[in-house]
């Protein structure tokens, strides 16, 4: 008998064509350039922003077509309510962790330690941007600002709450009316394929991105800002770590995956973050590692883009972490029940300003204004580093995303976990397929 055809192998795309690759050779030299040249490296700013302004100028339209295709492809009313549920109460708890996880590291390592900063000597005035922006964020202002005030202003606005709700009502609308609505989710679904070449196209410019926004952050701020806040960066850092390999990875094994091999598979995804500070410079290619990983299109379209407004696990961490941090190096004692007030209050504001630049701080001025034992002033201490732990923020928010999707499409049987095991058994080899 003749042998089987064997099927091609792939061949491995040489290292310096890698996107992975490319983004840390750039990082690289963004901070060579941030410590030889540091005004030319400020210089470089409109690199990285614009590079970022790229990629969420396309973003809204990603959302609403993966949403819309998402939920007109389940079919199923009712599971749609109960993926979109379950993902809500999925997110409430793993963030609630990592709110619980910065209160406690924040008590045993006590990063604020030896400061002895007298609030009275802070210039409150540089918090007044970032308190102003806190205010208007209540609960009823966030709920009542998830309607837009037209549709094309959702778009127009790149509210990623709004856009999800209007692709919401098309899904439905789309869902319910059946085979007359089939033509119309043939563009939607050919206009999405569309706007993805684009996204190829914009990657193309992530490593000038990365350099930009890496020579900015070392030309302005300098590794010696580190120097008295160092305990705080690593004592954060560390936290983000422990909580990926230790709470996500618990939630990865108990769906049946291995999260080290995970994160060898987004490995794109994480350098971009890090490069760009930014976890909206990984949305498009984490939709699409996602979908080849074996998770249904309906469940992805639904989760990311929810899961980047109400799952900020890494800002979560931030929020506790910092508060105590403030608390300490202001010597400013809490009780138990101060800090349960600290910890209940944060529940509320993690939330209330997710979708806003810079949400993790605004949220940590959210906080500290309803708990008025530590004064809100003391935040002008984590102005300098704040670019530094913003990076390690939008990462874990970004993984955390990318977990909770492959959880709830394993609950609702709607991941292939052939297809899943095929990639995460050669998960390096598997990311520059997909990608």
């Amino acid at each position: 008998m003749g042998s089987a055809p064997q099927m091609p192998v792939p061949r491995r795309k040489p290292l310096l064509r890698s996107l992975w690759f490319q983004v840390i050779l750039a990082i690289l030299i963004g901070i060579a350039i941030g410590r030889l040249a540091p005004a030319w490296a400020v210089s470089l700013k409109p690199l990285g922003d614009g590079f970022i302004k790229l990629i969420t100028m396309v973003i809204t339209l990603i959302i609403f077509c993966t949403v819309v295709t998402g939920i007109a492809g389940m079919r199923d009313i009712k599971k749609v309510g109960r993926v979109g549920a379950k993902a809500l109460l999925y997110f409430e708890i793993v963030s609630t962790v990592a709110l619980l996880l910065g209160l406690l590291v924040g008590n045993v390592v006590q990063p604020g330690n030896g400061f002895n900063v007298n609030p009275a000597s802070l210039d409150a005035n540089t918090m007044t941007t970032y308190t102003g922006q806190a205010k208007t964020l209540g609960v009823v202002d966030f709920l009542i600002n998830i309607i837009p005030s037209t549709v094309v202003g959702a778009f127009a606005n790149g509210s990623i709450l709004q856009v999800v709700l209007v692709a919401s009502l098309f899904g439905f609308a789309i869902a319910a009316m059946g085979k007359r609505a089939e033509p119309l989710l043939t563009i939607i679904d050919v206009s999405m394929h569309a706007i993805f070449g684009v996204i190829n196209v914009i990657m193309k410019l992530a490593p000038l991105g990365a350099l930009g926004s890496m020579a900015f952050t070392i030309g302005k701020y300098g590794l010696v800002s580190l120097g008295p806040l160092l305990k705080l960066v690593l004592t954060f850092y560390v936290t983000c770590i422990l909580f990926v390999i230790l709470v996500l990875g618990l939630v990865a094994w108990i769906s049946r995956f291995n999260i080290f091999r995970f994160l060898l598979y987004i490995k794109d995804e994480i350098v971009l973050v890090l490069g760009t500070s930014s976890s909206e410079a990984a949305f498009p290619g984490l939709l699409l590692k996602l979908e080849e990983m074996g998770c249904s299109k309906g469940v992805v379209g639904m989760v990311v883009p929810t899961g980047y407004v109400f799952n900020t696990d890494g800002s979560s961490l931030y929020i506790t972490l910092a508060a105590m941090f403030v608390a300490q190096a202001t010597n400013t004692h809490l009780t138990i029940s101060q800090q349960l007030t600290l910890f209940a209050v944060a529940v509320l504001t993690s939330k209330g300003a997710s979708g806003v630049q810079g949400a993790g701080f605004i949220a940590l001025a959210g906080t500290l204004m309803v708990v008025p034992t530590i004064p809100v002033a003391g935040m002008a201490l984590l102005l300098g580093v704040d670019r530094f732990l913003s990076t390690f923020r939008a990462l874990v928010n970004m993984i955390g995303n990318a977990v909770a999707s492959v959880v709830i499409a394993a609950s609702e049987g709607e991941l292939d976990k052939v297809a899943m095991q095929k990639v995460l058994a050669k998960p390096a080899r598997s990311s520059q397929a997909a990608a």
